[in-house]
């Protein structure tokens, strides 16, 4: 499997963590109670090049479930983890980006995952009434400490994300080497969730002048490329109201084209579609059979021209490109 880079620290010295562009998501399988279903799950994502698990303090079913796993079958070294906290609403009422409850989170985190370090570690919400500068020293903390290797930002602006670096970089302390924001094919007319941010094109645009790597939740858009949806389905509300625009129907119907030229289908376009970015990229897809790990691994196989993801992305210089 492929693989792109984020900047870290372990034992005081730079490392680079080699993140495969296929992560698994912690939201659907491992609520379920069945540990020998997981096992098949990780063990298959394992073997075929797997190396990261995306999971978030507001997950605690999971990343108990992942703890568990971990514990039992020895493979804490063959699992990179991602966690998230400081999320509005995770147990406590109003903002929660500040310095306590990120220390909170992360050591609950840990506890639960029985692990004493994550390898990254992003804050799940942004407030943006808080000052950068004590969240970037209290994450600087936990990193010197030990507990986390990488810090990053999930749903965050390019704009604060700079701000945030800006003072680490003015302060001796390290920065954001990575950024979770949505990124796909079919763009949200409106945030799926409270707080949540897209990668839209000034966001691309930043991380293409600085070559800092996207790690995209629903990489997928939800599942609007499988075929469960079209214009006259509307019995799903969340899925009519933050993707049903002429615009993505266009888009589904190029990756449809797309697809059928290269016998692949749309859903694997539209994985391959946030693989072939300008900058570093990684999909963070909610695997949930393992026929999805398999299907979601051939994805990563395909080839977009830069000419063949403009024209997905309905932008000026994109070109189909017939075989």
């Amino acid at each position: 499997m492929r693989t792109i880079h984020v900047q870290g620290i372990q034992n005081g010295q730079p490392v680079t963590k080699n993140v495969g562009q296929l992560i698994m998501g912690s939201g659907n399988f491992l609520r379920k109670n069945d540990l020998e279903h997981i096992d098949r799950m990780f063990d298959t994502f394992l073997r075929v090049g797997g190396n990261m698990i995306d999971t978030a303090h507001q997950y605690g079913r999971c990343e108990r479930a992942i703890g568990q796993w971990l514990e039992t079958s020895g493979r804490r070294s063959e699992l990179m983890i991602l966690t998230k906290g400081a999320h509005h609403d995770d147990g406590e009422s109003g903002p929660r980006v500040n310095p306590r409850a990120i220390t909170k989170d992360l050591l609950e985190s840990l506890e639960r995952l029985r692990t004493d370090f994550v390898d990254l570690y992003a804050l799940h919400r942004d407030d943006p009434n808080v000052e950068v500068g004590p969240i970037m020293e209290v994450l600087n903390e936990h990193l010197e400490a030990g507990r986390i290797h990488a810090i990053g930002a999930s749903n965050w602006t390019h704009e604060r994300i700079q701000q945030a670096n800006d003072y680490a970089k003015s302060h001796g302390l390290i920065g954001f080497t990575f950024n979770s924001a949505n990124l796909s094919l079919a763009k949200c007319r409106v945030p799926r969730w409270e707080g949540c941010v897209s990668a839209g094109r000034e966001m691309c645009d930043w991380h293409a002048g600085n070559q800092m790597p996207i790690l995209s939740w629903s990489s997928q858009a939800g599942g609007f490329f499988t075929g469960r949806f079209a214009p006259d389905k509307l019995e799903d509300a969340e899925m009519v109201n933050v993707y049903y625009t002429q615009e993505n129907w266009e888009r589904y119907a190029r990756a449809e084209a797309l697809a059928q030229q290269k016998g692949v289908t749309r859903l694997q376009i539209a994985l391959s579609y946030v693989l072939h970015q300008p900058f570093p990229t990684a999909a963070l897809v909610g695997m949930e059979t393992i026929e999805e790990v398999t299907t979601s691994l051939d994805g990563l196989q395909i080839e977009l021209s830069p000419e063949e993801i403009r024209w997905l992305d309905l932008l000026e210089g994109g070109e189909f490109i017939a075989s």
